[in-house]
């Protein structure tokens, strides 16, 4: 990998586009800041028509070239396997730009990016197990089967929270299968993206099966989602600007993978382990300084244990290390964006002015950033600002419950329906809200916890589509039915036999 953090500082980032890097057409690039101090640390070029349509036309040569349409499945599962060697080899210098790009402190950016490699890994294992189905008909002498085949090339669109990593849940299945994808990673965090591309060249793959146009969403993402030449869009973000993408996707029927926001319920009964379930509700929603779309940011809490919760969790806040994110011992970075601080500020003036308990945080810590402090509401209830909409930042309300009748209308009162979390002893009753929650993920005494087997999508506002596992798969391929009749029989098209 020929980037690393000391070649990008300062430096002009081109794009990625047929295995080689460009200029952008316009001559144009845009600064991307370092959230630990506020400044630029590098320019990116910002794509445009013409750099989008070189772009798709590159992958659009990539599928018909021999070299990767007439790869057999072992193949390109190896090359696949080549590149996660290369990630685990690059793993801690990947994790460094990420950091310095968003701010997620360095612990949690290297155990994302190390995972990685087991991801593709399991994919590169997946590329030669892709095989339909013999359907049997009413029909003698009759062959019905089913193939799977690649989508064609795939748009993905990824989030500045997480950039490799939700980049990785659409192309290591379409990697898998054989597409080939035009990648626009945010333009607040798009260096992850071109080095990761060098590793794509590195593992030999050929040219054009991956490419990144860098640049803002409004004009570059607005040119690739419009393209006519792309056959499927992934996209990862904010409902609004997933509804975006889906009518621009529809305007050439292109099916999308969108994994939107979220407002998770996390919930914690009276007969819970206290300390696992605390440890529970800080992971949930300050992990990743709440940058996170399963944030589990409406912590209900049952009656009786209400205020102990609240107390050990305002605690377990006011001790959190915060720090610079490439330090070891730092435990929660600044926030990615300086808007993203300026939202988070203003939610917390909507929880105090519309009632909710301020317990612990509320504010920044003196120095330069964009830092924001672990922040606990109590007394919240679920009609409050901060309660209904996704703020993405590490401020969590505690909402109190009775019993589990009162619990199911609360927790399901929300647009949003990405994942659900419970602690309890009680088995019947976990199952029983597993069942019950209308979300894609239900995780119970765990929270953001997640393997590369498992499929992970929303429901409702939260979008829709699986990453991850055969779903992932199924999503970035198309299925085809072929009908063979072996009878050598000459059937007369007029004449109809009733049995």
């Amino acid at each position: 990998m020929k980037l690393n953090l000391s070649q990008i500082e300062n430096a002009r980032l081109n794009l990625h586009i047929g295995g080689e890097c460009r200029a952008p057409v316009s001559g144009r690039y845009f600064p991307s800041y370092d959230p630990a101090t506020g400044a630029p640390w590098y320019d990116a070029a910002e794509a445009g028509v013409e750099d989008v349509n070189a772009a798709v036309s590159a992958a659009r040569r990539a599928l018909g070239n021999p070299a990767w349409r007439n790869i057999t499945q072992t193949a390109r599962g190896d090359l696949i396997f080549k590149l996660a060697d290369l990630i685990g080899e690059n793993a801690f210098e990947l994790a460094r730009i990420e950091t310095r790009d968003n701010g997620k402190v360095i612990k949690e950016t290297h155990a994302q990016i190390s995972y990685l490699r087991d991801y593709y890994r399991y994919f590169a294992g997946m590329a030669d197990k892709i095989q339909g189905d013999t359907i049997p008909v009413n029909k003698s002498q009759m062959l019905n089967y089913t193939t799977y085949e690649p989508i064609g090339v795939v748009g993905v669109i990824g989030p500045w929270n997480s950039p490799l990593n939700t980049m990785s849940v659409a192309v290591a299945p379409c990697l898998a299968v054989g597409n080939s994808m035009v990648v626009k990673p945010s333009e607040h965090t798009s260096a992850t993206a071109l080095a990761f591309a060098e590793l794509i060249v590195e593992a030999g793959f050929p040219d054009g099966v991956f490419n990144v146009v860098t640049g803002p969403g409004a004009t570059t993402g607005n040119a690739l989602t419009t393209h006519p030449g792309i056959d499927k869009i992934s996209f990862t973000g904010g409902t609004a600007t997933g509804r975006k993408v889906a009518t621009n996707a529809a305007t050439h029927l292109a099916p999308c993978n969108l994994e939107l926001g979220g407002k998770s319920p996390h919930v914690v009964f009276a007969d819970a382990d206290l300390e696992r379930a605390t440890n529970g509700l800080v992971a949930g929603v300050f992990a990743a300084g709440g940058q996170t779309c399963v944030a589990g940011a409406r912590a209900f809490v049952q009656r009786p244990i209400y205020e102990e919760v609240v107390e050990q969790l305002s605690a377990r806040a006011k001790s959190v290390r915060i720090g610079h994110p490439l330090e070891d011992d730092t435990e929660l970075g600044p926030l990615a964006l300086s808007q993203q601080l300026e939202k988070v500020l203003r939610y917390v003036s909507y929880g105090v002015e519309d009632g909710a308990r301020l317990v612990a945080g509320g504010g920044r810590p003196n120095g330069s950033g964009w830092y924001f402090e672990p922040t606990v509401f109590a007394d919240v209830t679920n009609d409050m600002r901060i309660a209904r909409d996704e703020i993405f930042g590490p401020v969590v309300g505690v909402i109190p419950f009775d019993g589990e009748d009162d619990l199911y209308p609360l927790a399901n009162d929300t647009v949003y329906g990405l994942a659900a979390g419970i602690w309890t002893t009680d088995i019947d009753r976990a199952l029983r809200f597993a069942g019950g929650i209308d979300a894609g993920t239900i995780w119970i005494n765990t929270y953001r916890t997640g393997a590369m087997m498992s499929p992970m999508g929303g429901f409702k506002d939260s979008g829709y589509g699986k990453h991850n596992g055969f779903a992932a798969i199924h999503d970035y391929a198309r299925l085809k039915n072929i009908v063979v009749d072996y009878s050598g029989k000459t059937q007369d098209p007029f004449v109809i036999r009733v049995k």
